[in-house]
């Protein structure tokens, strides 16, 4: 059921652009036993599930759109139009849209002034969705100073404007935490960050990290499905490993306890 998005400025899905859907669902259902229905545009997209929630769009429309393989989270907004005037005039950049999917909604994708990919969405979600807490995934933008990222997002995205139906961005133990209806939802982490190839994973980015029982478990099986670790041993360690699908998107691992 689709749904209006209730949290303005909040995470509202998360989408992977790649180049060959079947390969892509064999591989995340192998991987994190999501199941796939059709999605809302056409035999190009489907739907990932996991134990009847929704988690993600898949489109096979890197190429369509010239878009790099990628998984982006989407932030609902009430007018696309303006959301990416904002981004334009703090620095961002626009690389597609806004696109209509009527009767759906609008959709762009942006980045930040760092680089950070990211898109924009004005319309309806899916029932049922979310980021955060108990949902399957959960979102972090690794950047270079947390605040001055807080700041454009907040203006862009209208956390700073506060009021009913809007995000909340808070300073917690040197990171920004957004939180929906008291939810955290999103981490804004600051660092050192990497311009060249071979850490790509330490760029400034938005990064989605899919919850599993086993991190070693999971990040076998993906390997063993064509997938490469682009972090190096001791972030497994630490309960978590970032690799590169097959068609090449980043996607994290995340230990959670059963």
């Amino acid at each position: 059921m689709l749904v209006a998005a209730e949290v303005r400025g909040a995470p509202c899905w998360l989408s992977l652009m790649t180049g060959d859907l079947r390969a892509a669902e064999e591989f995340y259902g192998d991987v994190l036993g999501w199941t796939f229905r059709p999605g809302g545009f056409g035999s190009a997209s489907s739907v990932a599930e996991l134990d009847g929630v929704p988690v993600a769009g898949i489109s096979a429309v890197a190429g369509e759109l010239a878009v790099p393989v990628a998984w982006t989270a989407y932030f609902s907004v009430d007018d696309a139009d303006q959301a990416v005037a904002r981004v334009r005039e703090r620095g961002g950049t626009v690389g597609v849209g806004p696109v209509s999917y009527a009767p759906r909604g609008r959709a762009a994708l942006v980045a930040d002034p760092d680089g950070a990919g990211f898109g924009l969405w004005e319309g309806h979600v899916l029932s049922g969705w979310s980021v955060g807490g108990r949902a399957p995934a959960w979102l972090e933008l690794r950047t270079r100073d947390a605040f001055d990222a807080a700041l454009f997002y907040g203006e862009v995205l209208g956390w700073s404007e506060g009021g009913l139906g809007c995000c909340e961005a808070s300073y917690e133990e040197d990171q920004v935490v957004l939180r929906a209806e008291g939810e955290a939802v999103a981490r804004l982490n600051s660092g050192p960050v990497e311009t060249g190839a071979e850490k790509p994973h330490e760029r400034p980015r938005w990064l989605i990290h899919f919850k599993v029982h086993d991190v070693e478990r999971a990040q076998a099986a993906a390997v063993a499905h064509g997938a490469t670790a682009v972090s190096d041993s001791s972030e497994t360690v630490r309960g978590q490993i970032t690799l590169r699908d097959p068609q090449g998107a980043l996607f994290t691992l995340h230990h959670v306890r059963p």
